[in-house]
């Protein structure tokens, strides 16, 4: 079977027995792990966020941290500390939680701008730099931070350079009815969360995962299509700001793996068009007038997948 299939399928199984009817957001987390992308989770609370971060980073046999976005949360509660040792007579660094394969930032625009950007370059360089010091992160460090788009007071703003480093953000609503009977049949005579057995199974390769993505070809005219895609966002009457070279090729990065995670050995633009809801909104930032007019991220994203001509 092809890796990447069968990747996305394990990933749905395993999360999908945890947490009930999020078969989309499992998808994209799914592209976020082989793409080494970072996610946004976007949300009321109580949906889950926390649940499916920790399921994730068990399935992946990874670290899980977690980190509770306040105002008074320090970058140095995030990177760790050089401490002195007494034992050892000599300052020795003590690691944050940043030192994780999954790293769980809780409502992340609770933190302050300055604690905000000390995810910058753990999130760019996967590595952290205290007292002059350069340390490097896992290989697969993954970001998952979570917002309530609802709540404002008490938040800072996410700037446009930090939403740029998240690949994707993924809008999480409310479950259907039907998935909300299940979970209240599954979770509602216990307090324990039920977790599926992972250490039956093989772990996932990654490796062999992200090899096959470099078979999913993508064609010249398939990259103009991105290119025109972004110059549109870039020119709309809507956009202050539109999507950077780094956001062109996420949507790329996210689209050649979608493709091969439906079998597929080359990229169409149905797959761009797949993933642009996950990559495109965060990244634009729309002007005040349109914001007047009532205009969203999501309303000008599909402005843009309507206007730009489709390849032959």
């Amino acid at each position: 079977m092809n890796p990447l299939v069968d990747f996305e399928q394990r990933l749905q199984r395993q999360l999908g027995a945890v947490v009930l009817g999020l078969q989309p957001v499992i998808r994209a987390l799914a592209i976020a792990v082989v793409a080494r992308g970072h996610v946004l989770l976007q949300g009321a609370p109580g949906l889950g966020k926390t649940l499916l971060s920790k399921t994730l980073a068990n399935s992946l046999r990874g670290v899980f941290k977690r980190v509770q976005g306040t105002s008074d949360l320090m970058p140095a509660d995030i990177t760790g500390v050089h401490a002195y040792d007494g034992e050892k007579r000599q300052f020795v660094f003590r690691p944050g939680p940043v030192f994780a394969d999954v790293l769980l930032v809780d409502e992340i625009n609770r933190a302050g701008p300055k604690t905000q950007s000390a995810l910058l370059e753990a999130m760019e360089e996967r590595q952290v730099t205290v007292d002059r010091q350069n340390y490097p992160l896992p290989k697969n460090f993954l970001v998952v931070a979570t917002q309530n788009p609802r709540e404002f007071e008490g938040t800072f703003p996410l700037p446009e350079s930090q939403l740029d480093r998240f690949m994707l953000r993924v809008d999480l609503g409310y479950p259907s009815r039907e998935d909300e009977l299940a979970i209240l049949a599954r979770y509602g005579n216990t307090d324990a969360h039920v977790r599926p057995d992972d250490q039956e199974q093989p772990p996932l390769d990654l490796v062999a995962v992200r090899q096959a993505v470099e078979q999913v070809h993508v064609s010249p005219e398939l990259s103009g299509y991105l290119i025109d895609i972004a110059a549109a966002s870039r020119s709309h009457s809507h956009v202050g700001l539109g999507l950077s070279t780094r956001g062109v090729l996420a949507l790329l990065r996210a689209a050649r793996i979608e493709a091969g995670m439906r079998g597929a050995d080359f990229v169409t633009p149905d797959d761009v068009k797949q993933v642009a809801p996950w990559v495109i909104p965060h990244r634009l930032m729309l002007a005040p007038e349109a914001l007047l007019e009532g205009a969203t991220e999501q309303a000008v994203t599909q402005q843009l997948l309507d206007r730009t001509p489709i390849p032959r």
